[in-house]
């Protein structure tokens, strides 16, 4: 059974970079077809798609984070990362980390979700 589990700090100051680790177990993030993405949902707003690392290794992106995401992965330890540089309070939200098959999205797979807050 494949089972998502983020992880990272709960707190960060304006301007700095979030980071953020989901780790797999159960399954290969390097197995055919599969897309691992970050979702996101602030406080009383809907859930956004952030982007996604396909099993090829190839990235994918929405527009509006574009300039600021990056996702990466380590194959070795079945892990992949999101960092979200220059972070505002407006980036406060409860982060997930999802699988998909064939697309980026429907999400068949979820990790619990971790609460990031950001302020000085």
């Amino acid at each position: 059974q494949v089972q998502l589990q983020e992880s990272g700090p709960g707190l960060v100051k304006p301007s700095q970079t979030l980071s953020l680790t989901c780790t797999v177990s159960g399954g290969s993030i390097a197995a055919y077809n599969n897309f691992w993405s970050w979702i996101r949902q602030p406080p009383g707003k809907g859930l956004e798609w952030m982007g996604a690392i396909y099993y090829t290794d190839r990235t994918y992106y929405s527009p509006s984070l574009k300039s600021r995401a990056s996702i990466s992965r380590d194959t070795s330890k079945n892990q992949f990362t999101l960092q979200l540089r220059s972070v505002t309070p407006a980036d406060t939200a409860v982060y997930y980390c999802a699988r998909a098959y064939n697309a980026p999205v429907p999400t068949d797979l979820w990790g619990q979700g971790t609460q990031v807050t950001v302020s000085s």
